[in-house]
């Protein structure tokens, strides 16, 4: 499994496709929090605040991950490999996790340099350190669980074609209506009280409340959930291969 997970980085690495998450996504934060004059700009905004990077990052992510998972299984469908790689002896779930485990890692390398952005604030503030550190970290928190549940549902996506193409419009749909299709539905009124348990089907009522710095089980049961749920998705896609 280890050498999976080190073959999976390796090829990240060895091609541009790491290289263009990272800058991507740093391009892109740093282009919303420090340059464009709109409401998320730090400099602008005139409080030592990081709401920006956390209200923009998971809409990079709704098309990064899947530019990021796409090649997962798809990439061994299309060439042949994938039966070879289901002969080895290692377990399907094993192989799932060493290519999940790969995806996420290349995800917090990309965050990683946010840090940078959080000590600017730090920084910034007046008086110095004058800062909401706890809520900014447990945003942190929420948008590692959100990037580790795009990876999941990009995972299954890969392992259902031999596009990679298709591989990343399944995912960007999936990922884009679990994020926000039933704050969507929600908004329409229709269900009346049940509107309510629709609504916390979905990711952004659950990562919205991490946002706000708050820590509760309930929202980490489901990120888990559901990142479990896609994982066994996907072990169920491959196995179906075997039949």
């Amino acid at each position: 499994m280890l050498s999976l997970f080190r073959k999976e980085i390796s090829s990240f690495f060895s091609s541009i496709i790491g290289y263009i998450v990272i800058i991507i996504f740093l391009l892109i934060t740093s282009l919303f929090l420090w340059v464009f004059p709109i409401e998320s700009n730090i400099l602008n905004y005139g409080y030592a605040q990081l709401n920006g990077l956390f209200l923009i990052a998971p809409y990079v992510f709704l098309f990064l991950v899947p530019a990021i998972s796409m090649r997962s299984f798809a990439d061994e469908n299309k060439s042949g490999t994938i039966e070879l790689l289901l002969t080895k002896p290692i377990s399907d779930m094993q192989i799932i996790l060493a290519k999940f485990g790969a995806a996420f890692v290349l995800l917090l390398i990309a965050i990683l340099p946010t840090i940078l952005y959080y000590i600017s604030v730090y920084q910034l503030g007046y008086p110095v350190g004058n800062i909401d550190s706890g809520g900014v970290f447990g945003s942190y928190i929420g948008l590692l669980l959100l990037g580790a549940a795009f990876v999941s549902i990009g995972l299954f996506s890969s392992s259902i074609t031999s596009n990679q193409i298709v591989s990343f419009i399944i995912s960007v749909v999936l990922s884009g209506f679990i994020f926000i299709g039933f704050e969507f539905i929600f908004n329409l009124s229709l269900f009346g009280d049940a509107g309510l348990i629709i609504k916390t089907l979905g990711i952004y009522d659950h990562y919205s409340s991490i946002s706000r710095g708050v820590l509760d089980t309930r929202d980490i049961v489901y990120f888990l959930s559901l990142i479990g749920l896609f994982l066994f998705l996907t072990r169920f896609s491959l196995q179906s291969r075997k039949w």
